[in-house]
């Protein structure tokens, strides 16, 4: 990998939950704009349209080393680059925001709507009145856990928690919370790919979400009330 990053410039698209209505304006100006555009294809095949003549290179996770070194060797020709992700940028890309650092001297985030903004959306809850937990990381994923069964005991805030795909989904961190002592008959709401096709929403205890054998889609997030708050 080249080490040399100095005069490159790149742009990373957040384009949210993945409805391509979310998509911010100043997002797709940066796609019409671009010379290449690359990112998973599932999240090319929500931008494509917006792409205009612009060279278009999937990546996956075998070769996105490749695909990024190659789009910074196009940006060191002067040509406009754009590389995009799900999600939020402030929460669960890291990694690839790190990736695309070591290779451009300069890198403009345009972040999409949040997921965390729909869910508090469909919940009917307030963002000041939340706290958020990510279990996104590999690392500390104990210490989060310990976090949120502390804020849940205490029942100040509402909480919104990102689960790990695929390794720690929502019948698991349930079953986690009630061996560690916080109430079985708990309330949980649990949203399935948020804006898109098939969205799905779960509500009932933490015992009953311990207990579900299905396959929670890798687009999850769930939602715990504070005590004595509804949804509006």
């Amino acid at each position: 990998m080249s080490t040399d990053n100095k005069g490159i410039s790149m742009t990373v698209v957040a384009v949210g939950p993945g409805d391509p209505r979310m998509l911010t304006l100043r997002g797709r100006q940066a796609l019409e704009s671009a010379d290449v555009v690359v990112g998973f294809k599932t999240v090319l095949d929500v931008v494509e349209e917006w792409c205009g003549n612009a060279e278009l290179r999937p990546m996956s996770y075998r070769d996105q080393e490749d695909v990024l070194e190659y789009t910074a060797g196009q940006a060191a020709e002067g040509k406009t680059c754009v590389v995009c992700c799900w999600g939020d940028l402030n929460v669960s890309a890291a990694e690839l925001l790190a990736r695309v650092y070591r290779r451009a001297e300069s890198v403009e985030l345009i972040p999409g709507v949040s997921s965390i903004q729909m869910a508090c959306a469909r919940s009917g809850i307030a963002m000041e009145e939340s706290l958020f937990i990510t279990l996104h990381r590999r690392d500390g994923s104990e210490s989060a856990l310990s976090e949120l069964e502390h804020y849940l005991n205490e029942g100040k805030r509402n909480i919104i928690l990102l689960p790990r795909p695929f390794d720690l989904m929502p019948p698991q961190i349930a079953a986690d919370l009630v061996s560690a002592g916080v109430a079985a008959d708990r309330p949980v709401t649990v949203y399935q790919r948020l804006t898109l096709e098939g969205e799905k929403a779960w509500t009932g205890t933490l015992q009953d979400c311990s207990a579900i054998t299905e396959e929670f889609s890798d687009l999850s997030i769930m939602v715990f009330l504070r005590s004595g708050n509804g949804s509006h």
